[in-house]
């Protein structure tokens, strides 16, 4: 009687069209979930995964006003430890651009030191003009101008991009290369005064630079902020009388490295390094990547807790719909129960049966339901800008949002337990009618029909 009952749950399956409609409300529901979920995952890892890639897996800061001298000392001790893998050191300040006459703009002022900032981060592959080159002979060179200073400009610095496309005219940007620029900028030095001694005062420092690359990392607050030039023009500048100075030490861990305990080695290095030389060693401070994210991060799973949850309420209508449906089907096939249970077949067995049903509905809605999704992922920065060019409606806007692309990574790690929901949310939908049908006495239901 099993068989029966199997062969009738297809037959119902095949010939009711009406059952198409629950399958879809399960596709639909399971494709919102594994979309938003996936859409807010992929962002959160990005967010997390672009402080890492950018500025290393560990980070030293010195405290305001201080500096780190003899880094290459400091540098060379943490790579020979088997938790470093490479280490670079950056003096950061903050200053004016003065990109072209009259066009001026905040910046993030970083000396750095190539190639080692290559073997950090990804800069490499982010510029324009020396992305081909191989690491080494990357640098600060100005073409038609080898004596001169070059810089490394981020690409929002020196242009804005299409308020609708978010593209940037890079035949503009590109004409720039070469051009002369200058940083007007400072730093606090100590003033004596005869009535309160010695005093720290702000003295401006102006450092004039030709453009020698682009830097386009995609990740807006770099993008938007950054200019990179060598450590040694930006200390001479800011500390004249003093040796090339940083306040930043970017780490990079051998991979596979525990960050906790490669925070240990670097601390530990630091400590022996720093102990004799600088009476303020001890407040530096050296946390780990995702530390800097941590509240953040935070902040942006409960958001998407929330709106999973609220999305599942929504998918709760599944329920409904498939209750309605099975519940139509149970009332105009009365007849055909009436002869299963009068040939024999038990009430279980006849409620079994329509739980089967909203189970294979469920199944079948759920596999669909990741294809689509799946689709919908894979296929979201084309349809993000499709309606961009067709209604004039910028869904993503890089300055909200960090970055330039939507991160579109399918979070296969919920595709499982949403996937279930839905099949128990069919089957949950198909009880009742089930019970209804069991319930029913062949004999009063053969008679009058």
């Amino acid at each position: 009687m099993k068989q029966i009952s199997v062969l009738l749950c297809f037959r119902y399956l095949q010939h009711r069209r009406i059952v198409l409609l629950s399958m879809a409300a399960v596709a639909l529901s399971c494709a919102l979930l594994i979309a938003t979920d996936s859409l807010f995952t992929g962002f959160i890892e990005a967010v997390e995964s672009s402080v890492s890639r950018h500025l290393g897996d560990v980070i030293l800061e010195v405290p305001s006003g201080r500096t780190i001298t003899e880094y290459d000392t400091f540098i060379d001790s943490l790579c020979e430890t088997d938790a470093v893998e490479s280490a670079t050191a950056i003096l950061s300040s903050q200053g004016l651009l003065l990109s072209a006459p009259g066009k001026v703009k905040t910046a993030r002022i970083w000396g750095i030191e190539l190639p080692r900032r290559l073997a950090v981060t990804p800069l490499h592959d982010a510029l324009l003009f020396q992305k081909e080159k191989p690491a080494d002979q990357v640098g600060f060179t100005v073409p038609d101008a080898p004596d001169a200073v070059g810089g490394i400009v981020g690409i929002g610095v020196l242009a804005q991009p299409d308020e609708t496309t978010d593209a940037y005219d890079m035949d503009a940007v590109k004409a720039m290369l070469g051009q002369r620029m200058a940083l007007t900028t400072g730093s606090l030095v100590q003033h004596s005064s005869n009535a309160n001694g010695s005093q720290p005062r702000f003295s401006r420092k102006v450092i004039k630079f030709h453009l020698a690359d682009v830097a386009m990392t995609g990740v807006h607050e770099f993008d938007q902020s950054f200019v990179m030039l060598p450590i040694e023009t930006v200390s001479k500048a800011l500390y004249p009388e003093s040796q090339s100075a940083a306040n930043l030490i970017h780490i990079r861990l051998t991979p596979g490295t525990d960050v906790e305990i490669a925070a240990g080695v670097v601390r530990g290095v630091w400590h022996s390094f720093a102990e004799g030389r600088f009476d303020w060693y001890a407040f530096a401070s050296i946390t780990s990547a995702k530390q800097l994210q941590a509240q953040l991060i935070a902040e942006y799973r409960k958001q998407m807790n929330v709106l999973l949850f609220i999305f599942g309420l929504v998918s709760v209508g599944i329920i409904l719909l498939v209750f309605c449906i099975f519940y139509l089907i149970v009332m105009t096939r009365r007849k055909d129960i009436g002869v299963l249970k009068s040939c024999g077949v038990s009430s279980a067995s006849v409620a079994g049966l329509f739980v089967l049903f909203g189970t294979v509905v469920g199944m079948v809605g759920a596999v669909a339901g990741i294809g689509l999704g799946w689709l919908i992922i894979e296929n979201i920065n084309a349809i993000e800008q499709g309606i961009a060019s067709v209604f004039g409606l910028k869904l993503w806007k890089a300055s909200t949002y960090m970055f330039t692309q939507i991160p579109n990574t399918m979070h296969w790690g919920s595709v499982l337990w949403i996937t279930g929901a839905g099949i128990i949310a069919a089957a949950v939908g198909s009880l009742i009618p089930a019970v209804a049908a069991a319930r029913v006495k062949p004999v009063e239901t053969l008679q009058y029909e």
